[in-house]
């Protein structure tokens, strides 16, 4: 028996626990309704800079599927993310609270300063 066999029959297990299944199922549904939101709040900037998918993907010198595959992505590097709301004309900025403070970084920035990808 491989590892993943015996992890895969204790999962099995724990899900056998109705309250635990219950739980699972939970929590896939609400990474379910954050990938939509996600997904819907790339859309919302486009659709507020007055763009469709089309001119967004021409502002960007790449194709329509690419701009729709970024707005269904799950995890963006920051300049995809960055670049995409250049395109659209607007501006972004990532708050992070340390304690009692609130740490402000232009998103443009943060993404130039990340190192390349390997």
């Amino acid at each position: 028996m491989t590892i993943e066999d015996r992890g895969g029959a204790r999962l099995t297990k724990l899900l056998a626990d109705p309250e635990r299944a219950e739980r699972v199922s939970q929590i896939r549904q609400q990474m379910r309704d954050d990938d939509r939101a996600y997904a819907m709040n790339l859309a919302l900037i486009r659709h507020a800079a007055d763009l469709t998918q089309v001119e967004l993907a021409r502002r960007l010198g790449v194709g329509q599927a690419a701009v729709s595959k970024v707005e269904r992505q799950h995890d963006l590097l920051l300049s995809t993310l960055s670049s995409y709301v250049a395109a659209a004309g607007a501006n972004a900025r990532i708050v992070v609270t340390v304690g009692d403070r609130d740490l402000e970084f232009d998103l443009a920035t943060l993404a130039d300063a990340a190192p390349p990808e390997q």
